[in-house]
């Protein structure tokens, strides 16, 4: 990452209700993000007292959420 790095910038969420409208598509959702930040892995971090994430983590971490689940299915089948 350079100093001033435009794509950073484009990919960094800052706050709650911007990681909400980025996963669930409602800005209302806020308190659904910090409910999984307190009880899951969502991968976030703090600038301050702010959360944030980037939009690349976010759908890596997605991703991998969608294979562990569909690997756990077919352990059960």
């Amino acid at each position: 990452m350079t100093e001033h790095d435009p794509e950073f910038a484009r990919d960094l969420l800052r706050g709650a209700e911007e990681i909400a409208q980025f996963l669930y598509g409602d800005r209302e959702l806020r308190r659904k993000v910090y409910h999984l930040v307190a009880t899951s892995n969502l991968p976030v971090f703090k600038l301050g007292s702010m959360i944030c994430a980037r939009k690349s983590v976010l759908l890596k971490w997605v991703a991998e959420q969608e294979s562990r689940h569909t690997a756990n299915r077919r352990m059960q089948a």
